[in-house]
């Protein structure tokens, strides 16, 4: 069960700082796992679909072979037709949501600003094609295609032009292998999407950074995954681009006083540990809050089907932080910097304002993390790991290019030509003047 600890006594702030350590060291760029990216990422360089399949063999499916790395056109109309009734009405307002959203939040291209005779302004461009990490396994992620592909259909980039990868489960046993959920194949085709493949990991992220006889290679590559496709989406960065972010296993922080509701928190932390792994940190001020809602997430855990792995993320990943006041809980929640922050407080507004950290906040405790999971706009896709002090979540931003316009229509001045002559000169870069001097009326 979640354990707790008082952060006011060397030993609870030790047993904290820990948890912390563990949260920030799945980023490593230096780790053991990152080292196996790298191979595999030669590997699928230098021969393609055969490492490609050489992986998913070891990791997936040891039968699977390279004709099944395609998703085929008749596969992807066989499972919309599958998707009927209320689930597909409940996807299709998803879709409307997130792209209202990201409609609104689309930028235009900048008014043009005149300094010094220089009409300057900033063009926003979509990338030609991108790459969707859609996670695979026992869930069935059909929210995170929609939380990816809606933002970049908003930015500009064609459906014809995104990418999906998104592996079957792993095969166990001697059990007939799974194939990828036709619920995200189904969603794959309300969203006109065609590129889809069955392979996921840091092969699946060099096959759509690198291409290989199958896979079309893109621009960009964005999405959550384990920390083996965080690592993958860090080292192909240059060859594409990434989203930036570190999108890992799923976090939160929620920041709850004697206001808060204790079940409905309770069910949002189990929500969060029900990902396996999830992280959960429980911050209050007061200790009978937290043993109120540790109470109600004993209550609650027996009715979830997936009891197991929570009790495990709650009990390996997770903790109660007991803290002295408001001032330390604001300082706790920043250091963690959690993918999802959930302020169940009196006065959320107020310590939203305190908190700068944070991939998404979930204000009050009517608001759960999973409407914006599903539903309510803005992209799940956000960063993990503590990333979120300097990295932002995945939204129509991330798909698109600035580039800085400059244009002189009266020529430059002379005092303009001059002071580019004289900085140029100071580096030592006599062409770079001359190219201004010889602008001279």
């Amino acid at each position: 069960m979640l354990p707790v600890y008082d952060i006011s006594t060397s030993q609870g702030l030790t047993d904290y700082q820990q948890r912390l350590d563990r949260l920030r060291a799945t980023a490593s760029a230096f780790s053991e796992q990152a080292q196996t990216v790298s191979a595999i990422l030669k590997d699928v360089q230098a021969h393609g679909d055969d490492a490609v399949v050489k992986y998913m063999r070891k990791w997936t499916n040891p039968n699977f072979t390279a004709d099944r790395i395609k998703v085929t056109a008749g596969e992807l109309d066989a499972a919309a037709k599958l998707l009927t009734g209320g689930l597909r009405d409940a996807i299709k307002r998803s879709i409307q949501n997130v792209k209202a959203y990201q409609e609104h939040a689309l930028p235009t291209d900048l008014a043009s600003v005149t300094i010094h005779g220089a009409e300057l302004g900033m063009r926003f461009t979509p990338m030609a094609s991108a790459g969707m990490c859609v996670p695979g396994g026992a869930a069935v992620l059909c929210s995170t295609l929609i939380m990816l592909a809606v933002p970049a259909m908003v930015a500009g980039i064609d459906p014809a032009a995104i990418s999906v990868i998104n592996p079957p489960p792993t095969r166990v046993g001697d059990e007939p292998a799974g194939d990828i959920s036709p619920i995200v194949l189904g969603t794959c085709h309300m969203l006109g999407i065609k590129n889809v493949y069955r392979i996921g990991g840091a092969q699946g992220v060099a096959a759509l950074a690198y291409g290989t006889q199958t896979v079309k290679p893109i621009d960009i590559i964005a999405g959550p995954g384990n920390v083996f496709v965080q690592l993958a989406k860090a080292q192909v960065a240059g060859v594409c681009g990434t989203d930036g972010g570190f999108y890992g296993p799923s976090e939160i922080v929620t920041v709850a006083d004697k206001s808060a509701n204790p079940a409905y928190i309770a069910s949002d932390l189990i929500a969060q540990a029900e990902h396996n792994p999830g992280k959960c940190f429980l911050i209050a001020w007061s200790k009978a809050v937290i043993e109120n809602i540790i109470a109600q997430v004993q209550n609650q855990m027996a009715q979830r089907t997936r009891s197991q792995f929570i009790a495990k993320a709650l009990d390996i990943e997770s903790c109660g932080v007991l803290v002295a006041d408001e001032d330390q809980a604001v300082q706790v929640a920043n250091n963690i910097a959690a993918e999802h922050v959930n302020l169940a407080v009196a006065d959320p507004d107020a310590l939203f304002k305190r908190i700068t950290n944070g991939g998404e906040f979930f204000l009050g405790d009517q608001t759960p993390v999973a409407a914006g999971d599903y539903y309510a706009g803005p992209s799940h896709c956000l960063p993990t790991g503590t990333t979120a002090r300097f990295a932002s979540g995945i939204s129509v931003y991330t798909f698109l290019k600035r580039s800085g316009t400059v244009t002189y229509p009266q020529g430059m001045s002379q005092q303009t030509i001059d002071d580019i002559a004289l900085l140029a000169q100071a580096e030592g870069l006599d062409a770079h003047a001359n190219s201004a001097l010889i602008r001279q009326k």
